[in-house]
């Protein structure tokens, strides 16, 4: 059969799909906005008849019905990334979290520890030659559907067809969904006075020809803002957002001195607004590669003057960074912070540039405000990025160079870009912790 001849049979309902999802199976859902909404809605339906059903993924932010405590005989969620929804069943007991660095993932599932019966992803319409693409999610998303016994996709028309590692042939996919829906998009970041601020302090570590990568947000957001005036800057990063492709189109970004992949936007999955997946759209300066090549130390060394910018909860004196848990609560997932903190540091020319950028407090509930900066993170914080990895933290009131300093000389920098409020408090902390004056 041509490939037309093995699309039109492999085409069913949803709910049809989902029947062929046995109790007991490991399901792996693609990544963030490649979540297929009409799959997963119709294996909800199915509950009934199912029990034991493993859900694993990273981000979701589609159905939460899934992780529905009275749903919990028929599915399991387990999980590789928190938010809202996940958030509560893992702390209601109802789910599970497994922490894994990003790039690991793939690895993971190729070895079987990771088990995947059943990839649940979303995919463009097959092009002339017989061939989909994933469009917005290659990061696990690949792997799973290599290493499935089964694929069941949701057929999208929206969905950007974009190139990379996520084209895949019709005859590697075993059901077909065909159902159009409107991709989740994000609202432009709100950004204030710290974030700005934060913005430009970061910007004064970026220089012309640098290689970047930038997560989502309005601190990432801020910092694009403030690089209008560079040159021939470069993205490697595990996601692409608007902020880039608006430098792109104003021509500081241009890809041209990128160490690999020249000329290119690599990227592991995609998250924005609809004018960034139309940019995606069989655009050929966008790679969308898996989140082991992507994410990989020894890849991304791989690049020259390259420079990371991620976020964290807390820091303390020592340098160790938190950006996943607050106290004994789980509350996200480390992502890619520590591949990109670690090939950053370790890039061949020694020029990478790992940044840690957040506000220096948060509010409680209250209002009032609590330093982000302390002694130590709290009790039962795990740290995420660990005192050896850590290089600059950025706040609003200026930027810590810590690698290379003593353990006393980390802490007073980082006391000095602390909140105002707070730093004779952090002095003090700092006399007693170290039983000699600041």
């Amino acid at each position: 059969m041509d490939w037309k001849e093995i699309y039109e049979s492999r085409k069913c309902t949803a709910d049809e799909a989902v029947k062929r999802i046995k109790s007991g199976d490991h399901v792996v859902t693609a990544h963030d906005v490649g979540e297929p909404p009409a799959l997963i809605e119709a294996l909800i339906r199915r509950r009934d008849s199912l029990r034991n059903v493993e859900i694993s993924h990273m981000v979701n932010i589609g159905k939460t019905d899934l992780y529905n405590p009275e749903y919990k005989e028929s599915f399991h969620p387990n999980l590789w990334f928190l938010g809202g929804p996940t958030r509560k069943c893992v702390e209601m007991g109802t789910g599970d979290f497994t922490p894994l660095f990003f790039y690991e993932v793939p690895g993971l599932m190729r070895d079987g520890t990771i088990p995947v019966d059943v990839a649940l992803v979303m995919v463009t319409p097959p092009d002339e030659h017989g061939f989909v693409s994933t469009g917005v999610s290659g990061d696990y998303t690949v792997q799973a559907m290599k290493s499935a016994k089964l694929v069941i996709a949701q057929v999208n028309d929206q969905l950007p067809f974009t190139f990379g590692d996520g084209v895949f042939s019709v005859k590697e996919i075993d059901a077909f969904v065909e159902e159009s829906r409107e991709l989740p998009t994000l609202p432009p970041a709100k950004i204030g006075p710290v974030e700005e601020a934060i913005g430009k302090n970061c910007a004064q570590l970026i220089r012309d020809g640098d290689t970047l990568q930038l997560g989502i947000g309005a601190i990432p957001d801020a910092v694009c803002h403030q690089l209008k005036e560079k040159k021939h800057l470069g993205i490697h990063s595990e996601l692409l957002t608007d902020g880039v492709v608006d430098l792109y189109e104003a021509g500081v970004i241009d890809n041209s001195c990128k160490a690999i992949d020249r000329g290119k936007f690599v990227f592991n999955f995609v998250m924005g607004s609809r004018k960034l997946y139309d940019f995606c759209h069989r655009n050929p300066v966008c790679q969308m590669r898996g989140v082991d090549y992507v994410n990989h130390p020894m890849v991304i060394a791989q690049n020259t003057n390259m420079v990371s910018i991620n976020s964290g909860i807390g820091v303390d004196f020592y340098g160790q960074v938190a950006s996943d848990t607050i106290g004994y609560r789980q509350f996200s997932g480390v992502g890619g912070q520590v591949d990109f903190i670690r090939g950053t540091t370790m890039t061949a020319d020694g020029k990478g540039r790992a940044i840690i950028a957040m506000p220096s407090t948060t509010k409680k509930k209250d209002g009032s405000l609590v330093s982000k900066i302390t002694p130590l993170l709290a009790e039962g914080q795990v740290v995420t990025a660990s005192r050896h990895d850590v290089d600059y933290v950025v706040t609003e009131n200026g930027i810590a160079r810590l690698k290379g300093k003593t353990v006393k000389d980390r802490a007073r920098a980082l006391i000095g870009i602390a909140h105002p409020e707070f730093q004779e408090e952090l002095k003090a902390g700092f006399e007693k912790m170290f039983g000699t004056a600041f």
